[in-house]
Order: structure tokens, then C-alpha cells, then sequence
């Protein structure tokens, strides 16, 4: 926070505070006026009824009077008088005490306070910054990307034209500049020019405003913004984005490829060169009860289990590990051991004729999305909305028109019958609620769901969803991918990679001799030992002092990573 100085010095040199303080004059003049012109006639009037008193006395009987405190050791006698002393008591009702506390907060009192909050709020970044991020909006997935960014120790800043707000963000602890971004006077306070990336998340209206306003200023800084409809694509692209997302309709993408069935026995969700990370979930495949090493997945495909995730929470696993049917394999390898993989562990699902394999809960955009995923592959659904005009509006034909939270509607929709349930309403606590319910209903169905906020997972699968797609984690991991190729991002809630040079600390170690996964609690999935990129180390592989290792774990373990 500045200093009270600062403030003062911005408070007085603001031209409307000089408007304030020149209404703030003339009131108090006219205020002394009618002071003095009440003790002028209460002297004429007192000598009238032949008695006299000091000016003193006169200035005293007025303010009395006017601020109705009226102590009663000076009255007057005549009728004359007593209207007179009427007249001073009402106006002085009118002056002293609606008008005067009135006049002090409007021109004096609301503009100190805001003056307070600009001069707390930055206008502008340091000349020296580099580098740094740039983000327009505050939402689910800037705050994941934020997060993030920290970790990272990579600088960024939110621009926001609303001072109550910025306080807001402030005091949550976010970096914080005031500026309208449809100004480019503000692009340029942000230092737009020496900025790494732009992050657009508003509306479509809004973010094309705000990235032809940036084009204006600068033409190279790379910007991502999302996309909320389908046709605002081509024009957000026309402003000058580098990158444009719909990440609802990724969402609905990823809930819909996490059926059982679908697909490849594994879902690919991070990406780095060689390295593939994909998730399994282990029911149905003949793996529960039965321990990694029993198994020997790695033996038999090259790819390594790299850790287990139930419920949410992720753990890095060991030989001894045992899968439960409600376990998700983390899995890493190159596209050629994965494919080993999905041919040795393939997971045959049978459909029954006239039945919908997947209910979908939601017909919104994500909703809709997965449908058409699920209808690529052959997959039969039906799908609940309780919207009759959204309804009406999309081209699905296998939309039931009522509320998923009926039984006799999920009854009808397939429910009994089902192997798998998109939960993907655009609310959190709806999804929460669907989700308990169908698991009540159905102990052995596959339900997945969707999450907006991060803090919610953990209710959903405590709820009982078997997986839960997180839009915040999505979002961030995809622009965080583009931001640094060189990284490894992963599209899910839970785990997260991280990496560092092995240093003098673990030279001449074996990765198993390391005491990483002990210490921790991380697993090594790849090292890049200049050029080349070793996928899957054997525990056996020696590190050098300038390997880079990435390893996975949650963000708990990547702060003990860091701190060997």
C-alpha cells in the first residue's frame, strides 16, 4: 500500500477533487453567511425588545439554536422573536444536518476513499519486467493458470477496469494493474511489448475489442483466447489471436472419450515429444485384486505404471501396489508401447440392441459435444435436458425433455440399463447432486462428471464419481502447454509434472537409488540428457549432473522434489 503522502499528493492534484473541493467552499461560505445574518437579526431583535447582548453572545445563541441543541438560557419574549427563533431552527435542521454530513461524504469524505483505493492500485508495470503474462479475465481457468505460473516463477498480470475489483483481487493476493484494456495507453503500461504471452477469457464480444486493441499497439506478442460459440472462431482469429480454444467443447470431448468402450483402452492426457501420458481405468479389465508386479505390464509392453489414482487422489506406485476395480492406471510410454499395451489389455464392451449405452446428463454445449463424440464411435446414448428450449434447438434425437434429478426420467432415459453416465449440467452443485443419486441408484455404474472450480473434484468423487474432468484444469493445461512447448502439461485434476537438473546432488545415482520416489513420493517418467529424451527410464539408469528430470507427483510431492 502507498504511504499517506502519496495519497494526499494524488488526492489534491486530481482535477475532480478540485471540483469537489471549490462546491465544498462556496457551501461553507453561504453556511457562514446565514451564521452571521442570524446573529445580526437576533441583535436587532433583542435591542427591539430593549435587552443587549455581546456579538459573542449572539454567534452563541445561533449555533445553539441552528444545531438544535437549544441550552434555553437565551430566549426571546415577543412573538417576533419566538418566529424568528423558528426559522433560524429549521434551516438550521436543513443546513446543519441534512445538507453539511451530506455535502462532506459526497465531495469530501467517498472521493478520500476512492483516492485510497487508486493510489493503492497500481496503473502501470515497472519498466524493467519481462516476460511476464498478461491476462484479461478472472475465472476458473486463469485462476488454475495462475497457480501454475507461480510455480513456475514465470510474472503475471491481471488488467482489470474496475477499482473494486482490482481491491478485491488485490487482497487476495493476485497482481493487480487498473486500466481499461480497450485502451491502448493501457497495453502499454503493461509493458505489452517485452510480454511473453496475452490471455483472453472474456466473452467473444469483449475479446475481439480487447485483441484488436492489442494488434493496434503491438503486432508479435502471442495471445490465446477462448471461444464460447463455434462461429466466433474465424473472427477471433481475424483480430489477431495466435491461438483460439472452444474449451467446452474440449471438455465434452474428454468426458466423452473416458466412456467405457470408446476408443483405446487408454486416453491420452498429456503430451511431451516422445512421452505419452494416458490414464485406464481398471475396472472390467481383469486387473483388480492383482498387484503391478503380478502383472507385468512394464515387461511385457515397455510402458510404465507410473502411478494409481482413486477417488482423486493420486499415489506413485510400486510392485507391490495392488489395483482395486475402482483404480486408475497412470500410464507412460511411447504411441508404439501404448498400442502394445492397448492390444495385450483390450477391453471388449458388448452392447445390447435398442439400449443406450451412455446417458448423458445435460444438453448444453458440452453435452452436446459429447454426443457427437459418442455417435463418431457408434456409441448409443440418450440424453436429459431439462431446458424444453435448448431442447427443441438441438439437432439430437435422442434428447429426453425432463429432470434428471426424477427417477422416473432416468428410468425412461436408460439408467438400469446404461454402462456409463456424462454428468455435465453447468453447475457444480447439480453435478454433485446427480452424481450421489445415480450412485445410489446404480452401485456398478461408470459415472463421470464434470467440474467448473478445482475445489470441487474432491466432493465428486466423494459423491461417487468413478472419474471427474476438471474445465479449470483443462483450460489452464492447454494454454500453459502452449505457452511452454518445452513442458509437460496434463489435462487432468490430481497429479501434476514437474521437472529439474539432476545437479551434483544425484550424480552417479540410479534413479532407484535416488530416493526420489521414497523422499518425494514422485516418479521419474522421463530425462532429457541433452538432444534426446529418455522415455520411461529403467530404475537401473545412472543420472548425469545435467539431466533433466521430470518427474510426476501431486503438488505436495513436487514441493519435496524441489527441496532435494
Amino acid at each position: 500500500m502507498k504511504t499517506l503522502p502519496a495519497q494526499l499528493l494524488f488526492f489534491f492534484h486530481h482535477e475532480t477533487t478540485r471540483r469537489n473541493f471549490s462546491t465544498l467552499w462556496k457551501f461553507f461560505g453561504f453556511l457562514i453567511f446565514i451564521i452571521c445574518f442570524y446573529t445580526v437579526i437576533f441583535h436587532v431583535l433583542m435591542m427591539y425588545e430593549g435587552r443587549e447582548y455581546s456579538w459573542i453572545s449572539g454567534l452563541y445563541w445561533t449555533l445553539t439554536v441552528m444545531s438544535t441543541l437549544g441550552f434555553g438560557d437565551i430566549t426571546f419574549h415577543t412573538d417576533l422573536g419566538r418566529l424568528f427563533s423558528m426559522l433560524v431552527l429549521f434551516s438550521g435542521v436543513v443546513l446543519l444536518l441534512i445538507l453539511l454530513p451530506f455535502v462532506f461524504i459526497q465531495f469530501f469524505y467517498t472521493p478520500w476513499l476512492e483516492a485510497q483505493q487508486k493510489a493503492r492500485t497500481p496503473r502501470e508495470l515497472p519498466d524493467d519486467i519481462r516476460d511476464h503474462v498478461i491476462i484479461t479475465s478472472v475465472d476458473p481457468i486463469t485462476t488454475r493458470l495462475i497457480e501454475r505460473l507461480i510455480r513456475q516463477n514465470i510474472p503475471y498480470v491481471i488488467v482489470t477496469s474496475d477499482l473494486q475489483q482490482a481491491n478485491e483481487l488485490l487482497d487476495q493476493g493476485f497482481k493487480v494493474v487498473v486500466g481499461g484494456a480497450d485502451m491502448p495507453k493501457t497495453w502499454e503500461r503493461l509493458r505489452i511489448d517485452t510480454a511473453a504471452l496475452v490471455v483472453v477469457t472474456n466473452d467473444d464480444l469483449t475479446s475481439t475489442n480487447f485483441c484488436f486493441t492489442i494488434r493496434e499497439v503491438n503486432e508479435e506478442v502471442p495471445i490465446i483466447t477462448s471461444a464460447d460459440q463455434e462461429h466466433s472462431i474465424d473472427i477471433l482469429q481475424f483480430s489477431g489471436n495466435t491461438s483460439v480454444f472452444q474449451f467446452t467443447r474440449m471438455l465434452g470431448e474428454s468426458l466423452a472419450k473416458r466412456t467405457l468402450g470408446l476408443g483405446r483402452t487408454t486416453n491420452v492426457i498429456g503430451r511431451f515429444g516422445e512421452l505419452i501420458i494416458s490414464e485406464m481405468p481398471a475396472r472390467d479389465s481383469g486387473m483388480a485384486g492383482k498387484t503391478l508386479a503380478e502383472m507385468r505390464i512394464r515387461q511385457l509392453t515397455g510402458v510404465t505404471v507410473i502411478g494409481i489414482l482413486e477417488k482423486g487422489k493420486f499415489k506413485v506406485s510400486t510392485p507391490q501396489t495392488i489395483i482395486t476395480d475402482k483404480a486408475i492406471l497412470m500410464l507412460a510410454g511411447t504411441n508404439q508401447q501404448l498400442n502394445a499395451f492397448d492390444e495385450l489389455f483390450t477391453v471388449n464392451y458388448t452392447q445390447e440392441p435398442d439400449e443406450a449405452q451412455v446417458l448423458i446428463l445435460g444438453g448444453g454445449r458440452v453435452g452436446q459435444t459429447a454426443a457427437e463424440i459418442l455417435t463418431s464411435h457408434n456409441i448409443s446414448y440418450n440424453m436429459i435436458e431439462k431446458r424444453s428450449t435448448l431442447a427443441k434447438k438441438s439437432v439430437n434425437r435422442n434428447i429426453i425433455i425432463g429432470d434428471a434429478a426424477d427417477l422416473n426420467t432416468l428410468k425412461t432415459a436408460g439408467l438400469e440399463t446404461a454402462k456409463s453416465v456424462i454428468v455435465t449440467t453447468h453447475s457444480d452443485e447439480m453435478n454433485i447432486y446427480l452424481t450421489f443419486y445415480c450412485r445410489q441408484l446404480r452401485n456398478d455404474i461408470q459415472i463421470i462428471s464434470r467440474s467448473i472450480l478445482e475445489r470441487n473434484v474432491t466432493k465428486l468423487h466423494m459423491a461417487g464419481a468413478d472419474q471427474v474432468m476438471s474445465f479449470a484444469s483443462l483450460g489452464a493445461g492447454k494454454i500453459f502447454q502452449h505457452f511452454k512447448p518445452d513442458e509437460i502439461s496434463l489435462f487432468t485434476e490430481g497429479p501434476v509434472v514437474f521437472n529439474r537438473k539432476a545437479g551434483k546432488r544425484f550424480l552417479g545415482k540410479t534413479i532407484l537409488n535416488s530416493g526420489i520416489r521414497e523422499k518425494a513420493g514422485s516418479s521419474i517418467i522421463a530425462i532429457r540428457r541433452g538432444d534426446r529424451l529418455l522415455v520411461s527410464p529403467e530404475p537401473d539408469t545412472t543420472l548425469q549432473e545435467n539431466d533433466e528430470m521430470y518427474a510426476i507427483g501431486t503438488a505436495e510431492n513436487e514441493e519435496l522434489f524441489m527441496s532435494l
